[in-house]
């Protein structure tokens, strides 16, 4: 039979009530009465019971995590970084897919809003409006995006994309596709805008294809237009749209990389398994979550102190085999 509060009582010469302060508020006890109880606690197996604790913190230990699409193998790692880093701080997850959907996620953000302390959101679509107003009735941490006065873990982006264009300049291209993802996110807009400065600078053209769902077919669609528009590399908005370029360039018999070289972005672990192997711009994803988990608790502890932090992680370029030199002519 599981120990209860009262056997944990009993064994440190404590009441139940004691206990549960030790375990929830240990401020309002000694430093000595809380290492007998956590002992106790420790030797007779004793697991606190969520919601009753919740009924002395006004916590629930719980956090939300909501992500745009979860069959996209870029999220992934981000859920296991942020499931970890909340296991270590005896925290639950709740998460949610919009299935790509904005609307979608307001509403499932308003309902995770009930059930959990404090919410992440990566890769929002929200307007800036509808965030302030969620951030206003919940902590809140933001991957992947930028938004005033609301935490944030974003990466690189346009480092990223700089180091993208300097590699495949050095291999002598002189016309570069990209296929943007959705204009509605923000991380799009960033690898855009990094792109657009990087090839200027380079004295290298820089072909839009336009903007596309980050998807597998989207890249399929992308890659026709990237050989009508004569580039000799194209940069896919993330490792699945490349994964796609990859794809339909090996149907229409376009060699990659001797006539097209190919950049995605992400690191997803496909990347390294297709054939040929992808480059790519490596993002640190269950780093990023851990360190979602870490801002979301101190803004737990400290909602005034910790609104506005803004964190950025390093990007890096992992160069493979579908990137080479720009063929003659």
């Amino acid at each position: 039979m599981a120990a209860t509060i009262r056997d944990v009582a009993r064994a440190a010469g404590v009441s139940p009530s004691t206990v549960s302060r030790a375990l929830a508020l240990s401020e309002l006890v000694t430093a000595t009465t809380r290492d007998r109880v956590l002992q106790a606690a420790r030797e007779l197996g004793y697991e606190p019971n969520r919601a009753a604790r919740g009924l002395v913190t006004g916590r629930t230990h719980n956090l939300g995590l909501i992500v745009p699409d979860l069959a996209n193998p870029f999220f992934p790692g981000i859920v296991k970084g942020v499931q970890a880093r909340a296991h270590d701080a005896d925290h639950a997850v709740f998460v949610a897919d919009t299935d790509e959907d904005a609307v979608a996620e307001v509403k499932l953000a308003r309902t995770l809003a009930k059930q959990v302390d404090g919410m992440i959101l990566c890769s929002t679509r929200m307007g800036d409006a509808e965030l302030r107003a969620l951030a206003a009735d919940i902590a809140v941490v933001v991957m992947n995006r930028r938004v005033d006065g609301i935490a944030a873990i974003n990466v690189d982006n346009v480092g990223g994309m700089r180091q993208a264009a300097g590699h495949l300049a050095a291999l002598g291209h002189r016309r570069i596709g990209y296929a943007a993802g959705p204009s509605n996110a923000w991380a799009s807009q960033q690898r855009l805008d990094g792109l657009r400065g990087a090839t200027a600078g380079l004295g290298v053209e820089l072909v839009e294809l336009g903007n596309f769902a980050p998807v597998f077919a989207s890249g399929v669609a992308a890659a026709d237009l990237a050989l009508a528009a004569g580039t000799t590399a194209v940069i896919g908005y993330n490792d699945v749209v490349a994964l796609g370029l990859l794809s339909r360039l090996s149907g229409r018999g376009v060699a990659v990389p001797d006539r097209v070289s190919v950049v995605g972005c992400d690191d997803i672990a496909l990347s390294a398994m297709c054939s040929p192997s992808l480059t790519t711009i490596a993002l640190p994803q269950e780093r990023a979550g851990r360190a979602a988990v870490d801002l979301l608790l101190s803004l737990l502890n400290d909602r005034a102190a910790g609104g506005g932090v803004a964190l950025e992680l390093e990007t890096q370029l992992v160069v493979r085999a579908s990137t080479g030199p720009a063929p003659d002519g």
